[in-house]
């Protein structure tokens, strides 16, 4: 078993018709998703709207998360800003998570050295493991493989990487030369699979929020050695992805739209997101009724 789980939501965060926080939610939708086959939760990561949440946010969310679930909680914690991030982390370790996903600083475009000194920062700030998020489309900079590779090694509480990187073969590398007990998770949901074959141990996903269990029989058809059982298990997945992520309709807005359809009601993303575009529910519908989630 892979230390967080082997699927793990990104977990929208629920918002009130007036636009606040709505914490009670998000334990109904924690247990949800629980319920529903998930085995970890990763709490205001991106798909979560992390960049419009005050700390004060922050840490009510994963209050109320950490009281609805006993599930591997990873707390998205950092920010560009290397001493804020400091500061979250060490609030978090309060409230009780069980780890840290710390996002590539975005905009400010470090080089790798300062990579390197965030990444030592944040992970000192407790004894709570850390999850690094390499997202290069979202951040604007890569942790390269070597810098992955030195953190892993050198830094004992650094443990694992969502890899959103989007190179499979780079992955391939990065696992190959990793030391003992560091995991990889798929942080694409569409490259899960190509991932596994590379020995990544998981992933943090979007489309989890309704296909988790489906995502774990994936993962039993895999280790089982069914490669052909994972490969069409996969091929069910296909309109989930395609449906999370447009130009139109990005994964927060999509994941919002399919859970008022499933009847989990979590409001509407705040601005700059804002509300879904005209026809996503529909869309959403019917990619419910393919998965036999809706009649």
């Amino acid at each position: 078993m892979a230390r967080f789980g082997r699927v793990l939501t990104a977990m929208a965060t629920p918002f009130a018709p007036d636009g606040s926080l709505d914490a009670k939610a998000a334990g109904e939708l924690a247990r949800w998703l629980v319920d529903h086959g998930n085995e970890g939760l990763v709490v205001a990561g991106t798909t979560g709207e992390s960049p419009v949440l005050s700390d004060e946010e922050r840490i009510e969310l994963f209050r109320a998360v950490r009281a609805a679930v006993d599930v591997p909680l990873v707390a998205g914690t950092t920010t560009n800003d290397t001493a804020h991030s400091v500061e979250l982390t060490r609030a978090a370790a309060e409230v009780g998570v069980d780890a840290v996903l710390a996002v590539t600083p975005y905009y400010n475009k470090p080089p790798q050295s300062g990579l390197v000194a965030h990444f030592e920062a944040v992970a000192a700030a407790s004894d709570l493991p850390v999850m690094l998020y390499d997202v290069p489309g979202r951040t604007g900079r890569k942790i390269a493989t070597d810098t992955i590779l030195g953190l892993a090694r050198d830094v004992p509480t650094i443990v694992a990487l969502k890899d959103a990187g989007g190179d499979p073969a780079e992955t391939g590398r990065l696992i190959a030369a990793a030391p003992a007990g560091f995991e990889v998770y798929s942080g694409d949901e569409p490259l899960t699979l190509a991932f596994l074959a590379y020995g990544a141990v998981g992933v943090v996903g979007v489309a989890s929020h309704w296909t988790a269990a489906l995502q774990v029989d994936m993962f039993f058809a895999f280790e089982a050695g069914d490669t052909a059982g994972a490969r069409a298990v996969n091929a069910r997945l296909l309109p989930s992805y395609a449906y999370m992520n447009s130009e139109t309709c990005v994964f927060s807005q999509a994941v919002k739209v399919m859970m008022a359809e499933l009847g989990v009601p979590i409001g509407e993303c705040r601005l700059p997101l804002g509300p879904a575009p005209e026809g996503t529910a529909a869309a959403a519908r019917a990619v419910a009724r393919d998965l036999r989630l809706l009649v």
